[in-house]
Parts: structure tokens; sequence; C-alpha cells
């Protein structure tokens, strides 16, 4: 334990030890495990007060005061002893659900864990947002956590990394008005360490063993801790981890601290954990301490554990129960008698009651609360500040939108130290040493978009992630709470599922679900699309409707190299999360090159732009689709005489929806036209806005214009069919003239 963190322990409880009744003035002396008997008296205090809370909220439960409890019975000699050992508020905690005690141990206080489980509008975890246990305290570095299991564990790694890159980089630290950075207050240490803890059954989801693979690799000063109660909900540890011990399991992986030990046992919890923080502390690695604990109460009160745990296996648990360990040792030693003992448990009932009557005289959360924080209060990307004019330059050749994008990195890396770029294979050459010899061009992405990125700004600016989007995603997310600016890179769209679970349920609602006290505005780059010539299934896919649905995430998709430029910087400095796909049969396109605007030249999201005006009918799309609409509005007017407006949204999350009016309102007549599947697609929901709002101003039925229902295949004779093409366009247009 730090000095200073022990003497801000020992202050804490000294006064509480001798009203408790401890024998001798306690002072500094050493009673067992390194502690002072005050020490080990207020151990027991935390303890009990955490086993009191759930014990109070199961009774709010049954009264039907709250709505959902879970409880941290039988994890909490293991978690006092983490909380202990750690330092609130210089430290980083990625807890879950059981981490009640840890929680308290740290400063949490009852009084704020029971105003989350009322739901008040005072919850300082989420504004009432989040249910009981969702344990969040910008104050003590404590970050929001999901009810979905062990994707913490790579927020985790994110934050270690943001910690170590701070202390190598630390003018990137510093406020810089006009973009995200103006928001984000940046603080760290270089001997910090990152808790993250996990239950024994969510030991068996990817993003666990995702995290072990960069913890070991990158020596990250995390502190694991899995909480061992036997029981996945119903599941027994037998029959989710094979040979029933996730100790025999992570043994060799290199670079790590390993403890195993009796999770009940306060003394031995806190000499291990105090042990697993020394080592993360020096700079040696990772640690995983995995506590044997029980679970005295059922998984939640949603659950009834005797369907399926034998009345001789639960006594057997309650034998092992920390609490009356804790408390007979205390007695035993001579530390507490049991005048003692009553006196500290009442001062705690005490406690606990006076929290509990606050917490339910507090005012609930309100309706009108319900949309702050879905995105950036501070800076929205759709402001006029990103209007910005273009700057001439000396070189006004046309380039492609894959040079555009290259040249943006470039620039915002070297205006904003705080930029970093990670992937699959978006580094030069990770074996970088011919690299810097000349002998080697280097990589820079399979398509090239981020090529000389590495070779200009480092290996700990840009690098190569393992072949493990949710990798990428979680450590995105956790970088980005910290303040720094991941711009990242799904290699292609087809594969980016592995990373939705990140996407849908941790990067879009971090803001929200926190109350706004955490943020992940990180940038997400993803090639995406067909009309590839071969692309097949798995290299031609689109989605983008599944992302539009997703809430707190914005979604922009350019046509042209000069929107590409203008709208990647935008979502560089904007505060919100922001999806940028990439069309990759744009990427060298001869439509649509342009030349370098300058380095600040930024497009606010939202706005979008009339590609072809026109007074008789109008066609809204985006992507690749512009062209090709713009092939057949060409022709219309040359067979037809019709003249047809083209609207290229390049916003698909906001769209502009007074563009879309406007146009409607003056050609009457609409098509909806996006490369993904018709059925369900993004162009449904414009639509069905149009025909609600528009109605009156229509002298047709909006038509859409989509991809068949079906994958993408391989031939092209097959593909052409598949995809819209300009022809299938004409022929809709000129339908629709005609009705």
């Amino acid at each position: 334990m730090a000095v200073a963190h022990k003497n801000r322990f020992l202050n804490k409880v000294s006064a509480q030890a001798v009203e408790a009744g401890v024998a001798e003035a306690p002072g500094e002396t050493a009673v067992a495990g390194g502690l002072s008997a005050a020490q080990l008296i207020e151990f027991y205090r935390l303890m009990y007060l955490s086993r009191r809370t759930d014990d109070r909220e199961i009774l709010l439960k049954r009264q039907q005061k709250i709505f959902f409890q879970i409880s941290c019975a039988g994890h909490e000699a293991l978690l006092v002893a983490a909380g202990l050992a750690l330092k609130p508020g210089y430290d980083w905690f990625f807890p879950y659900y059981r981490d009640r005690a840890i929680c308290l141990a740290l400063g949490n206080t009852v009084e704020e864990q029971l105003l989350q489980a009322v739901g008040a509008a005072d919850d300082p975890a989420s504004g009432g947002r989040q249910m009981p246990s969702h344990w969040t305290s910008k104050r003590l570095n404590i970050v929001s956590p999901s009810s979905s299991t062990a994707t913490q564990c790579l927020h985790a790694i994110g934050c270690a990394e943001a910690g170590r890159y701070f202390t190598h980089h630390p003018d990137a630290a510093k406020k810089v008005d006009g973009d995200y950075r103006e928001f984000k207050d940046v603080t760290f240490h270089a001997d910090e360490v990152t808790y993250v803890s996990i239950g024994e059954g969510s030991t068996s989801q990817g993003e666990f063993w995702e995290s072990l693979n960069t913890a070991s690799n990158n020596k990250l000063p995390v502190l694991y801790v899995v909480e061992d109660n036997g029981y996945a909900i119903s599941t027994p540890v037998e029959a989710n981890t094979p040979g029933g011990n996730i100790s025999r399991l992570i043994a060799n992986f290199p670079n790590f601290h390993f403890a195993e030990v009796d999770g009940t046992d306060a003394i031995a919890s806190y000499e291990a954990m105090v042990e697993a923080v020394a080592y993360c502390r020096s700079g040696k690695g990772p640690a995983l301490v995995h506590g044997h604990v029980v679970r005295p109460y059922s998984h939640s009160l949603s659950d009834d554990e005797r369907k399926y745990r034998s009345e001789e296996e639960i006594q057997a648990d309650a034998l092992r129960d920390p609490i009356s360990r804790m408390q007979m040792w205390l007695l035993r030693e001579g530390i507490l008698d049991a005048d003692g003992i009553n006196e500290l448990e009442r001062k705690v009932d005490e406690e606990v009651h006076r929290a509990t009557d606050r917490a339910l005289a507090a005012v609930l959360a309100q309706p009108d609360s319900i949309l702050k924080h879905v995105y950036s209060e501070d800076l929205k990307p759709t402001d006029a500040r990103y209007v910005r004019e273009i700057e001439p330059t000396a070189d006004a050749s046309e380039r492609t939108m894959l040079d555009l994008i290259n040249v943006c990195l470039h620039d915002e890396m070297r205006r904003d130290e705080r930029v970093v770029v990670f992937g699959e294979d978006v580094a030069d050459a990770t074996r970088d040493t011919p690299l810097r010899a000349g002998d080697l061009k280097g990589k820079g992405g399979v398509f090239g978009v981020t090529s000389g990125l590495q070779k200009e700004f480092g290996n700990d600016r840009v690098w190569n992630s393992p072949l493990a989007e949710a990798n990428i995603v979680g450590r995105a997310i956790g970088m980005a709470v910290r303040g720094m600016k991941p711009v990242v890179e799904i290699q292609f769209f087809d594969y980016i599922w592995p990373a939705m679970h990140q996407m849908r349920n941790e990067l879009s609602v971090m803001r929200w679900r926190s109350n706004g006290q955490f943020s992940s505005p990180l940038v997400m780059r993803v090639p995406i699309g067909g009309y590839l010539t071969g692309g097949s299934i798995y290299h031609s896919q689109s989605g983008e409707s599944i992302f539009t649905h997703t809430p707190g995430v914005r979604v922009v998709m350019p046509s042209n190299a000069l929107d590409a430029i203008g709208l990647l910087r935008t979502a560089i400095r904007c505060d919100d999360p922001v999806l940028f796909l990439e069309h990759k049969r744009l990427y060298r396109e001869t439509f649509g090159r342009a030349a370098y605007p300058g380095p600040n030249y930024t497009i606010p999201f939202g706005k979008a732009a009339i590609v072809k005006p026109g007074k008789d009918l109008t066609v809204i799309t985006y992507g690749a689709v512009v062209p090709r609409a713009l092939q057949a509005a060409q022709r219309m007017e040359r067979e037809r005489g019709v003249d047809v407006e083209v609207i290229d949204l390049r916003s698909l999350s906001p769209y502009d929806w007074d563009a879309i009016a406007t146009s409607v309102r003056k050609t009457s007549k609409v098509i909806v036209a996006h490369e993904d599947m018709l059925s369900w697609g993004y162009g449904a929901e414009i639509a069905a806005r149009i025909g609600d709002e528009l109605f009156h101003d229509l002298d047709a039925p909006v038509r859409r214009v989509g991809a068949m229902d079906t994958f993408v295949a391989y031939q092209p004779l097959m593909e052409d069919v598949i995809l819209p093409q300009p022809e299938k366009l004409f022929q809709a247009m000129s339908d629709l003239a005609a009705f």
C-alpha cells in the first residue's frame, strides 16, 4: 500500500476503531497481513456495510420500492481487500455488478448506491438510467459499466494504454479550445493501476481472452480480479470452464503475476491484492487474482437458486460466509469483543437506515431528462463552427478520396497529439527496422489509406492490432474515456460484427448511461460496400441501417474526396463517437476527385449536398449510388426532358431533413435509393417520414430503389443484378415521372 494511501486509511479508521471497542490504542502496529487493528476493524465495517446494504435493497425490492436487486454477498472480503490496496481517484476501476464492497471501500456511499436503486434524479451514477449495482463515479475513477459481461475487460486495457500514453506524451494532456479537448479533463500517473473484475462464468467471453492477449503482450498495469463463486447464474463452474479452474487455463500467459486465493479469507485476500498491485505498479506487467468466494444469496432476486442447488451445497457455502469468518476472527484475536462488534454493527445499521430514508425521499428521474447526454451537450458536429471554407494551396492537383483521407489523417495527427491510429494492418511495418532504414515502402492498410502514418508518427501512435475487431473497438473505448482520440479501422465492414457488441452496448451508450460523466468520442473508419467485381459475400456488404438505428453514434458516408476530408476532420475534432463509412469502390474513382482544401476544411454533419439541382423529381441517396444516380438523372434529362434533383445525404445520422423536405415540396415526386438491401434498409425510414409529414406535397407514391434481398454474389453477372445499377435507377425515375 502506498504511504499516502495508507495514511488516509489510518486517519479514517482510528476514531471508528476506538469507538468500536479496540482493547488498546491501535496506532500503526501490524496485527495481521500488514494491517493494524484499526485497519482490520475498518475492513470488517466495510464488509458488513456492503452486506447490510444488500439486505436493505432486498427488503426494498420486496416492498416494490425498487425494481431490481443483485447482491455482492459472499464477495465482500475479496473486494474490500482490493479497494484498500488501490487508490481511489488515482487508479482506474472497471467493476462489474457484484462489486458493491470495493466501491464502498473506495469512497462510494450507501446513499449514492441506493439513489441508483430507486432511480432518483440525483443518482450520481446514472441519473436513473441504469439498474442498481452499475457503479459509476467520476470522482473516484469508477467508469460506467454495462450489464454485458466481460466487455469492460477491453475498456480496462484501453484505459491502461491511455495512462501509459499520457505519461510518455504529457503535452497531449493539455486542454485545447475549439475541439473535443476543450471538454476533456485528463489526469494520469506514471504508476497508476487499472482494476477490472469479472465473474468466473464471464471468463468464457471472447473479450476476456482478447484483453489478456493485449495486457500480456504490452505488459500493461492491469489488475484482473476473478470473483469465482462457482456459478454463472445456474451453470456450475465445471460446465463453464474446462477443468473447472480458470487459473489453470491462463497460467502460461507471459508477463503476468497470478494468485489464487480463498476470497472469503480477508487477510489472505488483502495480502494477495497488495502483492498484485505492487507488481502492476512496478511496470512488470498485469496481474490476476483468482478469488474463490461464495454466493449465499441467489444470483439476483429474479432467480431462485433452490431450483438448481441442493440444500447441502447451500449450507456448505454458508459455513464459508466471509462476514461470519471475519467476525469470528476479530473476536478470537481479541481485536474486538462482543460489545464492540454489536456497537459497530448498530452504527452500520443506522447508517444504512438513514441513507434509505434519504433515498426514498429523493425526487425521481423525470421524463424531461431522457434525451440529455445521448450526444455531447458541449460540442455538436452539426454546429456552424464546422462550416469552413476551402483554403487555396500551392498544389491544385486533383486527388482521390483515398488520398485526401490519408492527408486528413496526417494533418490531424500533426495538429493533435491525442490522435492515435490502430487496427488490422494499418501500420507500415510492425517490424520496423528495415522501414526506418528505407528498405521497405510500408503497407499502411490493405487499401493504403493509412500509408506513411507509422513512419511519420512512430510506433506508439500507429500500430497493428490483433486480428480481433472487438479488441480494436473495446480498447478504443477505454482510451477515449481517458480523453484520447483513437481513430481506428475495421478492415472490412463485412467483419465488423465481432465488434457489434462493443458498439451497440458500450460505445453508443457510455455518455448516456453515465449521465454525462464519461464519454468515448472515438472515430471508427470502415471500408464498406460492393460494386467491386468479385467482392462476393464477405467483401461487399452494406448494413448502415443497423448502425443508424443505434442512438449515441454519428454515422457518415461521403461519396467524393472533398466530402471525405471535410467530414473526417469534423469526426476527429467533434465530441461524439463517429462511424465513418468509406466506400471501397470510391477510393480511387475518377468521380469525385478534388484538390486539397487546406488543413482546416470541415463540413458539419447533418447537411446534405445537392449534387444536381432539378425541379421535376427528387432522388435521395448516398455513397456509391450517388454517381449512379447522377448518370441516370443525366440520361433522364437527355432522353425524357425530366429535370431530376439528386441529393447526397453525406451524413446518415443525423440526416438533413430540411434539405429533403425542401426538395420534395419543390418536385412532389421522390425516390430514395441505397446500395443496401431494399427490405428494412435505410431508405425505409426516410420514405416513411416523407409519407407521414409531406403526404400533401406528393403527386406520386414514394419509391425506393435498393439491392435485392440477398447477399452479393461473386460472379459479376449476378453482382450486377443484385446491386442497384444506373439502368434500374433510370427505370424507377421513368416510372415515377410518368405517374
